[in-house]
């Protein structure tokens, strides 16, 4: 088969898999029209129908997915293997593709990765914020970055940061306008500021334990967020209770501009690991940057 044909069936793995001409377009950085015209080319090499095509959205065709299912698996080995190659470099090489949430990436991440960039310039990192449970193989990323509990059996994880607690907060202007909750269930009278997570399939219910009791409360308020910057803000301007990390609430709450209320009921909880999957044979810039995240007591 030629060349031609082989970078055709690697654009039809993602298109499949992505089920979208644009989205797969936009992975593979090139045109929809030359996209659409591969695709097209390959089907006429092949004599079959591997997708079909609607105005709205695109599908594999059972002779697509039994392609699919066929040859992915050995794409990935091959891009595996080639990355590989960069062992006989000098210097750890090339691009590593890691999903984690918005926290781990500004709080564990980011730090590292600006020790580590500088003294390796043939290594480029692509951090995408996500905080569904992303399949980390389907979506062709290296790694992933998640809560211990989080993480998928079958796969290699390797912790990266402290144990975590959560905190409740308001500013000192909401607590002049209404009582401090003593017991989480008092939140329900409160103005909460919420977020929505897809993992959890709609708004997240703040989770709390004391004691070995475990307590979950669905709260209200007039706010819902999907990102923790814009909860932070909200909760600095007096908007409602707000639900973060004890690390990102830490500082303003030691300059007086929020109050820690429920403190007793925030018990900490495993933090973050680095997890891949296990038939992974690291690169030398895996490795390196695996490394540079592993913590250490």
């Amino acid at each position: 088969m030629a060349s031609e044909s082989y970078d055709q069936i690697a654009i039809f793995t993602v298109v499949a898999q992505e089920r979208s001409f644009t989205r797969a377009a936009a992975k593979l950085g090139m045109s929809q029209p030359a996209l659409s015209r591969a695709m097209r080319q390959l089907e006429e090499r092949l004599g079959v129908r591997l997708l079909a095509r609607t105005t709205r959205s695109v599908s594999p065709t059972e002779a697509g997915e039994h392609l699919l299912n066929v040859v992915a698996p050995r794409f990935e080995e091959i891009n595996s293997e080639l990355a590989l190659l960069s062992e006989f470099r000098d210097k750890p090489a090339g691009k590593l593709r890691i999903t984690a949430s918005e926290h781990s990436a500004n709080t564990l991440l980011q730090p590292v990765l600006a020790k580590l960039l500088p003294d390796h310039p043939d290594l480029s990192i692509e951090i995408s914020v996500d905080y569904g449970l992303t399949d980390i193989v389907a979506e062709g990323f290296d790694a992933g970055v998640r809560l211990g509990e989080q993480v998928a059996k079958d796969m290699i994880a390797v912790r990266i940061g402290p144990d975590m607690c959560m905190a409740v907060v308001g500013s000192p202007a909401y607590f002049q306008r209404y009582p401090r909750p003593q017991i989480p269930r008092d939140l329900v009278q409160h103005n909460c500021i919420n977020m929505r997570l897809p993992t959890y399939g709609g708004v997240y219910a703040w989770e709390f334990e004391k004691n070995g009791q475990e307590l979950k409360v669905r709260v209200e308020g007039q706010l819902v967020f999907n990102t923790l910057a814009l909860r932070l803000e909200a909760a600095l301007q007096g908007l409602g209770l707000a639900y973060l990390p004890a690390d990102v609430v830490q500082p303003h709450i030691s300059t007086g501009h929020l109050v820690h209320v429920l403190a007793d009921w925030c018990e900490p909880f495993t933090g973050y690991h680095l997890y891949y999957p296990s038939r992974r044979q690291a690169s030398p810039a895996f490795t390196l940057l695996r490394e540079a995240l592993r913590y250490s007591v």
